[in-house]
Order: C-alpha cells, then structure tokens, then sequence
C-alpha cells in the first residue's frame, strides 16, 4: 500500500516525490554554509555591490537561501530570496524547453530548416553552399547569425518589437555556415522564441506561463515583463566607476522582440522549483514539464569547445570546473547579472542574481561548489569529538587592522579563524586550541603565513564583549 501512496504522491506532486533527506541539520553543511556566508558577505563589501540572492538546491529541496545587500538602495530595501531580479539570458533556457516539449509532442523535429515553421523567415548570407539553418543550431548556438538584431539596444535600451525584428531580418547577414563555429546569437533564440508561437498557435510568453511556469508552481516569475510596475523587482545599478560613484540603470527595460531570448524575470525560490526539476527522471506530466530523457538530452554537449572544457547543449551552456561538470546559463541585462549552474551527477544546483553590471554571479556560483557541495553526500561527521562550549560564541565576529580582516566563528568541531576575502580552501582555515580563559593557539592552516602555534587572546571588556583580538604582539578590533 505504501509503494501506491507514493506513487500517487510522485503522480500530483513530483517535486515533492523521491526527496532525499535533506542535510541541511547536518553540523558539517551548517559550517559550511557559515563559512560561504562570510565569505559573501565579505565579497560585497569589498567590491560595494548592492544585492544579492542566492539558493543552493539538493535533490528536490531549496537547502539554502538567503538575500544580501540592498534591492533598492535608495530606499534601503533588502534584498532576500522572494526578490525579482530580470535573469536575462536564462530565460533561453526556457525557450529551449518550450521547442522540447513541441518536439516530443510530434509538433516539430530539431532539424527542421526555420524557414518550415517561419515562412517570413530570410537573411543573407555571406558564403555560399551553405546548409539550411535549423532550429537545433538556433538552441545550439551554430547557426552563424549575428548575435544581435540590427537594432542599438544595449546601447539605447530601446529593444526591437516583434514586427521591428520581422520586417529588418531580410537586411541581417549569416556571417558562417551553419555548424562552421560557435557564436552565440540573442537573434537565433529570439527567433526559437517565434517557432514556438508559430507552432503552438499562441504567443511565446503565453506558451511558457502555461506550459511551464504554471505546472511548476513558478508564481513569481514572468516570461516578459512589459507591465509596469513589477512588485518586488530589484533596482538595477551600472558598475562601480572610479570615483566610487555607481549609476543607476533602467529597472522598467522591455525586451519586446528580443524577449524568448531574455525577457523573464523570477527570484530565487521559483528557479529552485526549475533547477530541481532538472534533476528529476521519468515521463512528461503535471509538474515534470519535460520527460527526464528530454531533460538530458539538453543537458549534453552538442557543441564541444576546442579546448574541451566546454560546451553548448540544447538551451544550456555546459562547463568543467574542478573536476565537476556543470550544466546552466547565465545572463545580463543593464544593471542585473543572473546565473545558475547544476551538478546532474550530485544533484546540487546554484542560483545566483545581482542587481549591477559588476555583480558578477560566477565567482558565487564556483565558491558554492568550491565550499558547500562537496560535503553534501557525507553522512557522518568528521569527528566523534563534544561539541565546543557554547559561550564561545562570545569570540565570534569581524576583526579589523590596517592589514585586513579576520573573521571568527562558531563551527561544530570549535573557533576558526580567516581571512573572509580570500576564502578558496575551506581544509586551509586555522582553528583555534584553547589553553586556558579567553586564550587559544592558532592551529594549522594558512591565514596570514607565519600564524600557525601563536598564541591567540581575546581581550574582554567589562560588559562582556570583545574588545581587541590579540594574535602574538599584534591585535585587531572588532568590527562587528
């Protein structure tokens, strides 16, 4: 009876079935995920970044989320999981899995020339004898158009119209052959966007609210933001110039034309719900918007970098980072950076959205994998040693000297100390050995060469608090 209660649980609920218990309790991922919170919060403030939110996926669960800095710094809003943010770029993922499910359900084939579904289509080319172009070169990024339509945009922020897009297509030029190089092209997707309108009989965001986002519960995301105003979207920054001054950037932009190429906007938790359903295997139905063979088959390389350390899938972009293979996307759009990256193999995924044009999410993206993933799949802790008293969190905190910084916190197995900005080992921070009241010894590790065996005092005021970190002659301050 069990196995048919699952079943139908599976059947209704299928990001909910076949869960893994979720680590998220476990002391050795609580440290983890401590340690990646001061390094973030470290990363932001050093580089004067306004927002971020970020969400690390297990399995089927949203494990991790939490927002940093500012959505609207003017207004000083925070930002957390629930803000929205355009993702850009990411939404070609979504226009892949649009065409996917038009393929499956017999609509359409992957090599059908464009011109089949889109008779207006046309563009000249610029060496002869070259192959039709198919829609699988527009999802793999192959087809030797142009990256953009012949429209200023990223200059302007005045994006094409549908009709713009159509009727200038005869004056564009294919610069290759198709399948002679990858170029990535905003046009080819774009125009995927339109086989998925033309094939389906309705418009493509209307086709991806119904097909996608609904059965997947995304109610927070919105395949093209043309409605003002957007509740709970970030606002969007330029780059941090060199007077420290950072522009503000047009949060109200309309993709228009360009938008099955990077008009949605979403949050944290409503990608969780799309990066778990990445993981997930068996037949198309309610919440599994695409069948798990489906699913891989956009996850492979179709494209190989020559370096082969890269590649292009069907919609997705594919990488190899420290011995991981990583599938995802990013994306850009004035003022907001976008990205999320999964392990298929260890089912860990990765959301990251920022509200400026320097807020690079990658660097979050790898540190994720870097500190958090690896100790995912353990199922005992590292040691069998008491848990550390708990008035040590009396030490914890941010210390600062002209030199740098110095964070301290609380783990399962005791102190740590580190320097937060350069947090790339998480086997090379230095833990601290009591020897006696308020008074420890710098134990291994690599924080400022030369500290391993110091003596480590902190010197307590008489309300209780910390007052200066003393690490052999030399001391910091409290910072916070």
């Amino acid at each position: 009876m069990k196995y048919v209660i699952l079943l139908l649980i599976s059947l209704v609920f299928p990001s909910l079935a076949w869960c893994q218990p979720t680590p998220a309790h476990q002391p050795w991922v609580a440290d983890r995920l401590r340690l990646l919170q001061a390094w973030i919060e470290s990363q932001m403030a050093y580089r004067g970044q306004p927002g971020l939110s970020i969400g690390i996926v297990h399995h089927q669960e949203l494990l991790w989320a939490k927002g940093f800095g500012l959505a609207d710094r003017e207004r000083a809003v925070p930002a957390t999981p629930d803000t929205r943010f355009r993702i850009a770029s990411i939404t070609k993922t979504f226009t892949a899995t649009a065409i996917m499910q038009l393929r499956d359900q017999g609509k359409l084939q992957l090599d059908d020339p464009v011109a089949k579904h889109l008779p207006w289509f046309a563009i000249r080319p610029r060496e002869a004898g070259g192959p039709p172009i198919t829609i699988r070169h527009l999802l793999t990024h192959v087809s030797g158009l142009p990256r953009e339509a012949d429209f200023p945009y990223w200059t302007t922020d005045e994006f094409p119209t549908r009709d713009d897009l159509v009727k200038a297509l005869p004056d564009h030029e294919q610069f290759f052959n198709a399948e002679t190089r990858w170029k990535y092209s905003n046009l080819a997707v774009a125009l995927a966007g339109e086989i998925v309108a033309a094939v389906a009989g309705e418009p493509w965001d209307r086709y991806v609210q119904q097909r996608i986002l609904d059965p997947l519960g995304m109610t927070s995301t919105l395949p093209d933001a043309s409605q003002e105003p957007v509740a709970d979207l970030a606002t969007a920054y330029g780059r941090r110039l060199p007077d420290l001054s950072r522009p503000s950037r047009t949060s109200g932009l309309r993709t228009r034309g360009l938008a099955p190429a990077a008009g949605m906007v979403s949050n944290v938790r409503d990608l969780a719900k799309y990066v778990a359903m990445q993981f997930r295997t068996g037949p198309a139905g309610g919440g599994q918007v695409l069948s798990g063979a489906s699913v891989r088959e956009m996850h492979r390389v179709h494209w190989l970098n020559a370096d082969w350390q890269g590649g292009q899938g069907l919609g997705f972009q594919v990488r190899r980072a420290d011995d991981r293979t990583l599938v995802g996307h990013g994306g850009w759009l004035p003022g907001m950076r976008s990205q999320i990256s999964f392990d298929e193999k260890d089912k860990v995924g990765v959301i990251v959205l920022t509200n400026a044009d320097d807020g690079n999410p990658g660097p979050y993206v790898d540190q994720v994998f870097r500190l958090v993933a690896p100790v995912l799949a353990k199922k005992t802790a590292e040691t069998g040693a008491a848990p550390p008293p708990s008035a040590w969190t009396v030490y914890e905190g941010l210390y600062r000297s002209a030199w740098g910084d110095a964070q301290v916190i609380l783990l399962s197995t005791g102190l740590v100390i580190f320097d937060p900005s350069s947090l790339s080992n998480p086997d090379r921070i230095v833990r601290l050995r009591p020897q006696g009241e308020h008074a420890f010894r710098a134990d291994g590790g690599f924080w400022d060469n030369g500290r391993d065996g110091e003596p480590v005092l902190f010197e307590m005021g008489s309300d209780g608090r910390v007052t200066r970190l003393k690490v052999g002659p030399n001391y910091s301050t409290p910072v916070r």
